[in-house]
């Protein structure tokens, strides 16, 4: 069954572009589908237009009617006074209104009136709403909530005092809630911490719907989708696969094409040559020669039938690094801080070394951005000191963008940050971050958040620092432009803190994770697949102190021979699991470290779902003994 069918979908914003031209695509129910494309490329536009927030010019656009459709990038507008609690019981809607037939039936029958029509309606509607769970509501909303982080105090709030990245957090939270059929998702994972991100993957692994989603999280796109559409020049371009798979395929396919437009060139190059000769000769007296060569000339205009492939263009730029003379960048000593009652961390004993690259995280709430604005002596601590070396230079990027002016346009916004700059040296340097023609000359208001993160990039680094700081640096940021900052970064022979939720991000460069936990900061002297696979090991070690009464009440119980048999089986399978899950962690840990080699990470893909499908079967032998042995 297709539950989302687009035919040559038109749709532009002026006459000379359009931004989707001839769109052709189709999705079938219970798909995951990742939509990419650069920014621009009209992926946002195409949602508004499949929820009917927006016309198109022509196509057509096909949805079953009775198919439930929820964009997560659509936050609604709520009654004056909403809090968070009521946002997202809204999502209850439909039990609500059964709820309330049922009162007025229950009031019905209480007055005597117990006929057939009455039961049998109250006993339609009771069957529905228990389908709809609407006996166990609390329930939904506490495991939704907890698991988007979404905590009592800001279950408490108005809604209308939320940033907009919690808007989003509770939006989506509520279109959970709502069970919808069609899941349309623009970048979910922008405003989520990790445990956030990884609780909605595992939510999607189990949703019984479609999924299309925009997102720029290449792990969370190879754990959730299992076919990618790219927008390119306003049509669809199809991969049969995750991202891991699409990174691959894109690279073959330009690889071939480039090949056959060289082969084609080389074939036309020689007829051209051929025909020039012709055409020589003839003037030398064989005028015949002119009639091959003009049909030769028509051949060589019909052979013109691959465009030559290209890439798109990568930007070049790097941070400009300044000497360090010191054995420490930062010291903290007995660091505390904390806002009214409320405690962020307190005695932290931390020392950063010159050309370490640290990742700071832990969950949204928990003080992240507060530590950098200590660090740069935006804030300062309630108690302990904070000591600087006397040669850091340091630059910050936010993850909230600002400009003191932002109705100047590009242009004079670096002018006016680099007094010594000429306007050309300024026109080169936005051009560099790629900023060209007449888009210098527009507002820094109406740029997009990913092109606002790019200027102030553009303009941090025409500095020299060697302590770099960021905070969700890859935000708003497409993946050649993530693609792009991480070969900067790499590039960057400093000091690096930053803070991230892209676990690809934290992956290549983290040396060393510095965990907000429980008002304190965890410091972990490894990379981010180390610090993994070091918290899966202590939470498992961690269950099984907690399960140790229950294994040893199984070993002293007895029954009859076929349940001892079944027992001895279910200790043996157990076995099996273990050492299975262990092996899907292995190979999970080796798919961080590889992330970067798009060949191994589809080997090891393979080999972890290989596993997992083994781990399954294990799994239901394991329910099937359990029942034999009476447990």
């Amino acid at each position: 069954m297709i539950d989302i069918g687009v035919r040559e979908l038109v749709k532009s914003f002026d006459l000379e572009k359009k931004v989707l031209d001839g769109l052709t695509f189709q999705v079938d129910s219970g798909e995951r589908v990742g939509l990419l494309g650069k920014n621009g490329a009209g992926k946002t536009t195409l949602f508004r237009i499949l929820t009917g927030e927006i016309p198109y010019d022509s196509g057509e656009v096909i949805i079953p009617a009775a198919r439930r459709v929820g964009l997560i990038s659509q936050i609604p507008v709520y009654p004056e006074g909403y809090t968070v609690e009521n946002v997202l019981n809204t999502a209850f809607a439909r039990t609500k209104r059964l709820s309330e037939e049922m009162d007025a039936l229950t009031e019905k029958m209480s007055a005597g009136d117990a006929s057939e029509e009455v039961l049998r309606r109250y006993g339609d509607i009771s069957a529905r709403f228990e389908a709809l769970g609407g006996y166990d509501t609390e329930t939904a909303v506490n495991k939704v909530a907890n698991g988007l982080s979404i905590g009592s105090a800001m279950r408490a709030q108005l809604f209308e005092s939320l940033s907009g990245g919690e808007k989003t957090r509770v939006n989506l939270g509520r279109l959970i809630l709502e069970d919808t059929d069609i899941l349309l998702l623009d970048e979910p994972t922008n405003h989520l911490d990790l445990h956030a991100t990884e609780w909605l993957e595992d939510y999607l692994s189990h949703f019984r719907g479609t999924v299309v989603t925009i997102s720029h999280d290449r792990y969370f796109l190879d754990k959730t989708v299992t076919r990618i559409i790219e927008i390119a020049d306003g049509r669809a371009e199809f991969y049969g696969g995750n991202y891991s798979f699409y990174a691959v395929e894109k690279e073959r396919r330009f690889i071939e094409k480039m090949r056959r437009y060289e082969k084609e060139q080389a074939k036309i190059d020689q007829l051209t040559e051929a025909a020039e000769k012709m055409h020589l000769w003839a003037f030398m007296g064989n005028d015949k020669l002119h009639k091959r060569a003009f049909s030769m000339e028509k051949r060589i205009e019909r052979m013109r039938t691959v465009d030559k492939p290209t890439r798109t263009r990568k930007m070049h730029e790097q941070f400009t690094s300044s000497e360090f003379v010191a054995d420490e960048v930062v010291t903290l000593k007995k660091v505390a801080k904390g806002y009214g009652d409320r405690i962020l961390f307190s005695n932290v004993d931390l020392a950063v070394e010159g050309g370490e690259r640290i990742a700071l995280i832990g969950d949204n709430g928990m003080g992240k951005t507060t530590l950098i604005r200590l660090l740069m002596g935006e804030e300062y601590p309630d108690e302990g000191r904070i000591k600087t070396g006397p040669s850091v230079r340091a630059a910050y990027l936010p993850q909230v963008i600002h400009f003191d002016v932002p109705e100047r346009n590009l242009v004079d916004t670096m002018l006016y940050a680099k007094k010594n700059m000429s306007v050309q040296s300024a026109r080169n340097r936005l051009a560099a971050f790629e900023f060209r023609g007449e888009d210098v000359f527009k507002s820094v208001r109406v740029l997009s958040g990913g092109e606002q993160s790019r200027l102030r990039l553009c303009m941090l680094m025409d500095e020299e620092v060697n302590f770099l700081i960021l905070d969700e640096p890859t935000n708003h940021l497409d993946i050649a432009s993530r693609e792009w900052i991480e070969e900067a970064v790499e590039a960057f022979d400093g000091t690096l803190l930053f803070v991230s939720h892209d676990r690809y991000f934290i992956n290549r460069f983290a040396t060393r994770v510095w965990e907000i936990e429980g008002g304190t900061i965890h410091d972990y002297p490894m990379g981010f697949a180390r610090y993994r696979a070091a918290k899966a090991e202590a939470e498992k070690n961690a269950v099984r102190e907690v399960e140790k009464p229950r294994e040893k009440k199984v070993t002293s119980a007895r029954g009859n021979r076929e349940q001892q048999s079944a027992k001895r089986q279910l200790t043996i399978c157990e076995r099996e699991i273990a050492k299975k899950e262990d092996e899907i962690a292995r190979l999970e840990a080796e798919m961080e470290l590889a992330a970067c080699d798009a060949q191994r990470l589809n080997e090891l893909f393979e080999e972890k779902t290989a596993a997992e499908t083994e781990l399954d079967a294990l799994m239901e032998r394991w329910e099937a003994l359990a029942l034999e042995a009476g447990e």
